[in-house]
């Protein structure tokens, strides 16, 4: 396994790899959530109770998984950066700082916007939602020393020993509804044995997870290339590919 994962610690062969793996993300994101999103909100059963109301789960769900996944990746790449002295670890956790703060970002807007016809209210110190806000500011915070030094390989370090102390916020979100007596409902889709939920409703959300899914992918892709450039700007495979990139325009 490490002699296939080794050639993959070179930035030009990493590089050159997400950019063959982004046309398959985007595609596939891009199929998935046209069939998801039109099957769940034109043709999927109204809930019983919310209404139509419940459509934003198909958005909500989705956007607070992945605050959660990305976190693990980035947590996973921080702690391979600090042990092992992988600047492509440091970079991947860098490129997918933002992505998880608009995903964050997005779950806590749209569990407000569902909140307040279900609660009657657009905020409550729910232990659900007050640490989601907590996972908001671990991404800012991480973000933030990524930029505050010029030394790359220090921001690093210091934003991996912060995701990495912020990593136990995690499991506080999952099963924050099972530990505290919470406004939050609790898991429908995730939890052992059938999930609560009808099979009419569970199909067009998992293809609009799967699709949200290979968006995100798509999007760390982009990032990583962008920050494995940055980071090599001197290296020599850069610079010809900047002027091919350059002459490839000119041509046109």
């Amino acid at each position: 396994m490490w002699k296939w994962l080794h050639p993959y610690a070179n930035p030009e062969v990493s590089y050159h790899f997400a950019g063959r793996m982004l046309p398959w993300f985007t595609a596939l994101a891009a199929l998935l959530l046209s069939i998801g999103l039109v099957w769940a909100l034109a043709f999927a059963p109204a809930d019983y109770q919310q209404g139509d109301s419940f459509r934003i789960f198909y958005l909500h769900v989705p956007a607070a998984s992945l605050s959660m996944g990305i976190y693990l990746g980035m947590a996973i790449a921080a702690f391979t950066s600090i042990v092992w002295q992988l600047k492509l670890a440091d970079a991947s956790a860098a490129a997918m700082a933002p992505v998880g703060a608009v995903f964050t970002t997005i779950a806590l807007i749209t569990g407000a916007a569902w909140g307040k016809p279900m609660w009657g209210t657009w905020w409550i110190w729910d232990a659900r939602l007050t640490s989601e806000l907590i996972l908001l500011f671990l991404y800012l915070g991480v973000m933030a020393l990524h930029n505050a030094f010029e030394d790359k390989h220090l921001a690093g370090k210091a934003a991996g020993i912060l995701t990495l102390v912020g990593v136990i916020n995690v499991p506080i979100i999952k099963y924050s509804v099972e530990w505290w007596n919470t406004l939050h409902q609790g898991s429908t889709i995730s939890k052992m044995g059938k999930p609560s939920i009808s099979t009419d409703m569970l199909w067009p959300f998992l293809f609009c997870f799967l699709g949200f899914v290979m968006l995100v992918a798509a999007i760390i892709c982009i990032r990583f290339r962008s920050e494995v450039l940055a980071r090599n700007s001197i290296r020599p495979w850069v610079q010809v590919l900047v002027a091919t990139q350059v002459a490839s325009k000119e041509n046109k």
